[in-house]
């Protein structure tokens, strides 16, 4: 595959994780597009396939990182705190075990 056509492919997963990340915050919604446009639009006159290949590695990682890792907080109060968590990182939680048995 073409490496442009790649490049515009992160770019477009960029902001579609941004959208669902962020969903319902103007503020975070507005912020991350800037980020997104403004990343690539400094990189945009690169032409190392190498450095392409890095900067396209810390994207996808990026891209990662927000939508495995990100959480939504909305204030309900002075000190309180609402977590929103998307489906996709509720996952079934391994219970405790008190007695780990050891491997020989």
């Amino acid at each position: 595959m073409n490496q442009a056509v790649k490049v515009l492919q992160l770019f477009k997963t960029l902001h579609r994780t941004r959208q669902q990340v962020f969903k319902n915050d103007s503020r975070a919604l507005e912020a991350a597009r800037i980020k997104i446009n403004e990343e690539f639009k400094n990189n945009k006159s690169e032409t190392s396939p190498k450095k392409i290949e890095e900067l396209m590695k810390i994207g996808s990682d990026v891209e990662l990182l927000l939508r495995t890792s990100v959480i939504q907080g909305i204030h309900t109060g002075h000190n309180t705190l609402k977590l929103v968590p998307r489906k996709d990182l509720l996952i079934e939680n391994v219970p405790y075990c008190d007695t780990p048995t050891r491997k020989q």
